[in-house]
């Protein structure tokens, strides 16, 4: 468990997601961790459910950590920067999950040599299934990346990369569950229209793609290497190929990623 204090500023989905991964995996105790939100009426409501105090003061939350998480909107980057500014110092960490917004953007709208991480989570997190990708700013040194890390470590798998691979990284990972989410439905409809019952259907559709990707991971063979090893002679996994192939799913697939990596670039209009 952190002996840091933790403040999150924006505990909208992927804020709220982390929140409670942090504490329901034993990283965070309740009581050294904070959180805000826009409306005072959200903040009440979520606070009667939470085990952690949520508020509306950007400013008062990050005084009183150790470790500052940004989840808001990108667009809200400046606004929130402008509210913690005299908050904030060299000693206190800064960790931006906000797509598309540049270290350097956020350092800048800090005003001071404020150590930033920038990272991005996808939400398998919340299962402890998350994917993160980090990246330092100028003033974060290996001890503020080591503290991140060890953050979203325990929701899952990190890894370290320059920042000028963030948005292909959200194009892939952050928006890649969804991706993943209509492949596995449309495998578990094919098995309701051959007769499955539905919720046979997902569970095997599901429990496959979880061996699929473990057996990637877990060998570090190439996935055409496993495919093949499934495909045999004339069998049945060729037929079901030639028609992924007709159907174009493949290069669908390429373009989804790129586009969602594109329109990452999109989100942030300060750089």
């Amino acid at each position: 468990m952190l002996e840091q204090t933790l403040a999150i500023l924006g505990l909208g989905k992927i804020g709220g997601l982390l929140a409670e991964a942090f504490v329901s995996r034993g990283l965070i105790s309740p009581a050294n961790l904070v959180a805000t939100v826009r409306h005072p009426e959200r903040a009440e409501a979520l606070s009667k459910r939470l085990p952690f105090p949520v508020g509306t003061d950007n400013r008062e939350a990050a005084a009183s950590a150790d470790i500052v998480l940004l989840a808001v909107k990108p667009q809200g980057m400046e606004e929130v920067a402008d509210e913690i500014r005299s908050a904030v110092n060299r000693d206190t960490l800064v960790i931006s999950v906000l797509a598309s917004v540049p270290t350097a953007s956020i350092e800048k709208a800090l005003g001071e040599e404020v150590p930033v991480v920038r990272a991005m989570p996808n939400t398998p997190c919340a299962v402890g299934a998350g994917m993160t990708v980090l990246c330092r700013g100028r003033y974060a040194g290996p001890s503020d990346l080591a503290l991140a890390s060890q953050l979203f470590d325990t929701v899952g798998r990190t890894l370290v990369l320059d920042e000028k691979h963030m948005d292909a990284v959200t194009g892939l990972s952050a928006s890649g569950p969804a991706f993943i989410y209509v492949i596995l439905e449309s495998l578990a409809e094919a098995g309701v229209k051959m007769g499955l019952p539905r919720d046979v259907s997902t569970l095997l559709a599901a429990q496959t793609t979880l061996g699929a990707a473990k057996q990637v991971l877990d060998t570090g063979a190439h996935p055409a290497l496993l495919k093949d090893e499934v495909t045999t002679p004339a069998g049945c996994t060729i037929d079901g190929l030639l028609e992924l192939e007709e159907g174009k799913l493949r290069v669908t697939l390429i373009k989804a990623v790129v586009k969602a990596g594109q329109r990452a670039r999109e989100l942030y209009t300060g750089k």
